[in-house]
């Protein structure tokens, strides 16, 4: 895709110099078009060299950090387990006792201890937990531009210069999916019941998983648990990102016009000056932990975002009249805004915004 913008570019310069090259041959007392100071001008904008890096792959399998399952109790709190949930009660787990709990399996009891298992999965990506990709540069957004003139250097060549102000648009949307050796690590707590009760849902086909509530009653679990950690090497994590922006710009500098040919109808112009960004950031998750002997994990988050950016650009624009008026414009621009980033759920994006480049084509209105 960045050949073909490239491609692009370099045959809308040859077609202007060509336009620039009659336009020279003209005859004498030809009508100079370059006489009017405002300029008006609707372009399409493909962006290149934006990209995002995605930390924190692996490490977000962690439920008890975040909503990563995206599972609710009936109170609306977060699951704690990967098959299931403790959390305090009314009560304040009063008696070392919860009725605040729920949980996925009949095999997650064992009837001979009188004993609940809850486990809670972690993994590590092995050396580098992050992963880059680049935004879709097949995805156009536009630009409007105007341009004052504010004089002219008739002993420079009838150089002319002013103030050029701009709002575009530019989609962005990167897509990444990436696969990582892992190490996993399996915590398994485990809560005592009462001997010679049965936990809720047990040997009841179509009655779990089981949810108890924070206000109760319910059936009682003892806490604190007893804990128990397994490290589980040769895991592997699947990842997969989806992020989307839209990106509203403005920018306001001066320009250097610069005019060709006996009717002046081709220029070249130069400007650069302050740029700002209005980014309203999406990204959506997930990732799947296969853990050699143990069912896959899967964990999922996301968000939204909006952000402010401020930063810098520089522009080449070429111009040829078709007519008084009217005529056709192409370019290409620098842009800086830095680098965002923010942390969606645990997933850390960092979009690097500092070395963009857009290339434009479009129409052009002088009056």
């Amino acid at each position: 895709m960045k050949n073909h913008h490239y491609h692009w570019a370099i045959k809308t310069a040859a077609l202007l110099i060509l336009a620039a090259h009659a336009s020279a041959q003209s005859s004498p007392g030809d009508v100079i078009y370059q006489d009017a100071t405002n300029r008006v001008s609707l372009s399409l904008r493909f962006s290149l060299n934006i990209n995002a890096k995605f930390r924190g792959i692996g490490g977000g399998l962690n439920p008890a950090s975040y909503n990563g399952h995206g599972r609710k109790t009936p109170d609306g709190a977060a699951y704690n387990y990967d098959n299931g949930y403790v959390l305090t009660d009314v009560s304040g787990n009063a008696g070392n006792q919860t009725w605040n709990w729920g949980y996925d399996n009949a095999n997650q009891v064992n009837t001979g201890n009188h004993t609940i298992a809850f486990d809670r999965t972690m993994a590590a990506a092995n050396g580098n937990s992050s992963s880059s990709a680049d935004n879709d540069a097949g995805t156009p957004g536009f630009e409007v531009a105007y341009d004052r003139q504010l004089g002219v250097k008739e002993n420079w060549h009838n150089m002319r210069y002013g103030i050029e102000g701009a709002f575009n648009y530019q989609p962005i949307s990167i897509n990444n999916n990436s696969t990582t050796g892992a190490t996993a690590t399996k915590q398994t707590d485990t809560y005592g019941y009462t001997s010679g009760t049965t936990p809720p849902g047990y040997n009841q086909p179509g009655q779990l998983p089981y949810q108890g509530s924070y206000n109760g009653p319910g059936f009682l679990i003892n806490v604190p648990p007893g804990t128990s950690t397994a490290v589980i090497p040769n895991a592997t994590v699947t990842s997969q990102d989806d992020f989307s922006a839209n990106l509203w710009g403005f920018r306001l500098g001066p320009y250097l016009e610069f005019p060709f040919g006996k009717k002046e109808q081709f220029t070249l112009s130069l400007s650069a000056g302050l740029s700002v960004g209005l980014l309203e950031a999406n990204e959506s998750w997930k990732q799947t932990v296969a853990i050699p002997g143990n069912a896959t994990i899967t964990t999922h988050g996301g968000g939204n975002d909006f952000n402010v950016l401020w930063g810098g650009y520089a522009s080449l624009n070429a111009d040829y009249r078709l007519s008084e008026n009217w005529g056709v414009i192409g370019g290409v621009q620098f842009q800086d805004l830095g680098t965002y980033n923010h942390s969606f759920d645990g997933r850390k994006v960092s979009l690097d915004l500092s070395q963009s480049v857009f290339f434009l084509a479009g129409i052009s209105y002088t009056f």
